[in-house]
């Protein structure tokens, strides 16, 4: 019975976990779904290969509706034996995002658990973590992928540290199952963050064995770690291969070019160049909005109280107050040095405050763990403004240069801040009086002094923004007068945020004093502290994930209206691409209805990418004819939508009469300035060992036509009375295709920098070219072996343990 009793107060934070989410979240009660902008474009992408799974009960693992062509690997695949993934459905029961809530809940729970804390201590921590406001923010606008990793972090946070503890089974068996669910999240950005702050974790644990002289220790914890490292890879196998085979043809790999699309040589070979990997760098003073929301503005789009002094302006400029107010409803408000801020990434005074508590009463070695991640992730996050060390990670650390939006790191800050700020709490009830007063004090003018000293540098701050020259331009004659009123409106934030900060802390302290002086009962003064705590935090969010956030279940499944443009393009019956020119190349829409060139997606095929940048804005019919797009959507002067027929659009296939062979990627680029591709096919002879002829006969009655099409199956019939090349407006992936003749498999050559090409011999011929991915099914049988060796390891590890204990 006793054993019982002990879990019944877990169960009980666990039903307030789902409480909290769903009450967060509570028009998901109501079947209505959260808007999520990113996750629209994905729906876009991949309503190809959701069509197909319905229809053929299958797997395509390739679409044609974005980007001319691309694996699914990075677009929800599913893949055979993925157990690690059936397991994450299980825990993620929640209508969706509260299901995203309550993982970051239960996480940081897990983490605490194992940092001592008890929990109704914990059940406030974790929703302090969870409600950080970019934990939201993110939920928001459907960074869905970074959530899901954010959320299994403290959870192999927690695993490592119980192995360093020599709690050897429950310690690898957590850490096993937590980092397969981490890298099923499938995120590889967080995860990378995530190993930064494990060596962190790990070189403080390596240098306290060392001082022990527990080398056997060491080796134990270090041989358990590894171990669930390369289980918990294998057990996603299929996914990190096929994202490794991908990325060397996505954006992310090194381009082949040596130019610029303006003509000038390439600096770097890199695939991100560093203005693109640090475009998103967190200024150093903005930093200052982690215990201040909007000291920096808040956001681009700022919603403002009725009485505002961009609304009294357009009052005095002749509006209605109506008007005024809807002309200020979506203010600019954000003077930082990031490019576009949905919202501050506030952490909370109360947070704060009780961090810098931690400093000062947590005695353990192990607050220097999260206080060197929490201030490394703020280093990193500040990018091109602190250039000493972001070029240095850049130029030197592994993988870093992978990665954009350096600003994101902060969630490592996010996820140590909490922590230490628990703790604080937590051994602050445990002091003696004298020892509490002290403490309180130190801490109070360390945090307190910080909100003071930004009280007094106000009249030092321009409060000028990137954007705030534009502005003037854009609204004529009452531009000047805007961004004054702008300016006015940033002042009042900064000083209103600052008052409110100081008095979450003032509060705060004022009941851990009254505390001290054994005027309050320990429970209410945690239960008031935790109120203070969380209603801080949901404050913030409300204001920008709230319940006019969500819409009808029906808007995000079916998130685009078919346009009279599109119901035109549906009614051709043959194969063919469409490409949207009000999106471009970023626009999942016409992804929706049809087969696009264009598409949403944050590792583009590269080679589609350097097509569009270096030939569409000068050569667009070349890319539009070899790629078969015969529609293009465009806007009339009426705004609406319409289809212009392209019909000089190459085909699904067609025969060339010339080779043209180049051995460098920048001659490929450049010929496609000048050549026909419907009679000139371009080759690299550098990239096959086998070559192709000059010339090839191609005579007026020879055709080749698709009879069949599948999005990973494609039937084609040709007719020639000569040996000929037959060039395919499809997109060259070198891993997967397979094309047979007749049945007997053939090579598959890249022309044209994208497309494929194969060699027909005369005659009448069937070619079929199916997709087939080695990397799906070397990668399920290692995800399956171990599946079974995790398994097997933990119930053999379970059993051995409670084996020696009988023994004892």
């Amino acid at each position: 019975m006793n054993a019982v009793k002990k879990y019944v107060p877990h169960l009980l934070v666990l039903v307030g976990f789902i409480v909290v989410a769903l009450l967060y979240f509570s028009p998901v009660l109501q079947n209505k779904v959260i808007y999520q902008s990113d996750i629209v474009q994905y729906t876009g992408m991949a309503k190809e290969q959701n069509n197909f799974r319905t229809e053929f009960n299958e797997e395509p693992y390739w679409t044609n509706s974005a980007f001319g062509g691309m694996p699914t690997y990075q677009l929800g695949a599913k893949y055979p034996y993925n157990f690690v993934k059936h397991l994450d459905t299980a825990i993620r029961f929640l209508p969706r995002p509260a299901d995203y809530l309550f993982l970051y809940f239960v996480g940081f729970y897990a983490l605490l658990l194992v940092l001592g804390i008890r929990p109704l201590k914990a059940f406030i921590g974790s929703l302090a973590f969870g409600f950080s406001t970019y934990l939201i923010i993110i939920l928001g606008v459907g960074h869905n992928a970074k959530a899901h990793a954010i959320a299994y972090m403290p959870l192999v946070v927690a695993g490592v540290l119980l192995v360093f503890r020599k709690k050897y089974v429950a310690g690898g068996i957590l850490t096993v199952v937590a980092a397969a669910l981490e890298i099923s999240a499938n995120h590889f950005q967080m995860t990378y963050y995530l190993l930064l702050f494990l060596l962190v974790l790990a070189v403080v644990y390596t240098w306290e064995y060392a001082k022990e002289k527990d080398w056997k220790g060491l080796g134990i914890a270090y041989a358990i770690l590894v171990g669930a490292g390369i289980l918990s890879i294998g057990a996603n196998a299929t996914n990190i291969m096929a994202t490794a085979e991908y990325t060397k043809f996505s954006t992310r790999s090194a381009s082949e070019l040596t130019y610029e699309p303006d003509g000038t040589p390439k600096a770097s070979s890199n695939a991100m160049s560093y203005d693109y990997i640090t475009e998103y760098s967190y200024g150093v003073f903005e930093s200052l909005n982690l215990i201040a929301p909007r000291l920096t503005g808040g956001a681009n789009n700022e919603k403002l109280e009725k009485d505002n002094a961009i609304s009294k302006y357009f009052v005095s400029m002749g509006a209605n107050p109506q008007q005024a107010q809807e002309m200020s409803k979506q203010a600019p408000t954000y003077w930082g040095d990031q490019p576009i801020v949905a919202a501050p990434a506030y952490i909370g005074a109360v947070v704060f405050f009780l961090f810098v508590l931690g400093m000062f009463t947590e005695k353990r070695k192990l607050k220097y763990i999260f206080f060197i991640g929490a201030l490394l992730a703020l280093v990193l996050s500040w990018g091109k403004n602190f250039a000493l060390v972001t070029n240095f990670f850049i130029n030197f650390v592994p993988m870093y240069n992978k990665f954009r939006a350096v600003s994101s790191i902060q969630v490592i800050l996010e996820m140590c801040v909490p922590v230490l700020a628990i703790l604080g709490l937590y051994n602050y009830f445990r002091l003696e009086q004298k020892q509490k007063i002290e403490a309180l004090k130190k801490t109070s003018l360390v945090a307190g002094g910080l909100i003071i000293l930004l009280f007094l540098i106000k009249g030092m701050l321009t409060f000028s923004g990137l954007n705030d020259d534009y502005y003037r331009m854009a609204y004529g004659e009452v531009g000047p007068g805007f961004v004054r009123a702008l300016i006015e409106e940033r002042k009042a934030m900064y000083t209103s945020d600052l008052i409110r900060s100081f008095l979450l802390i003032l509060a705060t302290a004022a009941v851990l004093f009254v505390l001290a002086k054994d005027k309050i009962k320990e429970m209410y003064a945690l239960v008031i502290v935790g109120l203070l705590l969380v209603g801080d935090l949901v404050m913030v969010d409300r204001k920008y994930v709230n319940d006019e956030s969500f819409v009808a279940a029906r808007k995000m499944e079916e998130p685009f209206d078919i346009t009279q443009a599109d119901k035109q393009i549906l009614n051709d019956p043959t194969h063919f691409r469409v490409f949207d020119a009000q999106g471009g190349l970023n626009s999942a829409k016409a992804s929706y209805f049809h087969h696009s060139l264009g598409g949403y997606h944050a590792a583009k095929p590269r080679r589609i990418q350097q097509l569009a940048d270096y030939q569409l804005k000068d050569n667009p019919m070349t890319v539009f004819n070899m790629m078969n797009v015969k529609y293009i959507i465009q806007e009339d002067e009426e705004g609406r939508s319409v289809a212009m027929l392209n019909t000089e659009a190459n085909g699904n296939a067609w025969f060339v009469s010339n080779v043209q062979k180049v051995t460098t990627a920048d001659q490929e680029m450049k010929a496609l300035e000048t050549i026909n591709t419907k009679t000139t096919a371009l080759f690299n002879t550098r990239d096959f060992e086998q070559s192709l002829a000059d010339t090839y006969v191609v005579d007026s009655l020879a055709t080749i036509k698709l009879t069949s099409y599948k999005a990973n199956q494609l039937t084609y019939e040709s007719v020639n009375t000569n040996d000929g090349l037959a060039v395919f407006s499809e997109v060259y992936y070198p891993q997967g295709w397979i094309a047979k003749v007749d049945g007997q498999q053939v090579p598959i050559f890249a022309v044209d920098y994208v497309l494929r090409a194969i060699t027909l011999p005369k005659g009448k011929h069937t070619i079929e070219f199916s997709f087939e991915p080695q990397v799906v099914k070397t990668g399920s049988r290692i995800a399956l072996a171990s599946s079974i060796l995790i398994v097997l390891l933990s119930v053999g590890a379970i059993a051995l343990t409670r084996t020696k204990r009988k023994e004892k």
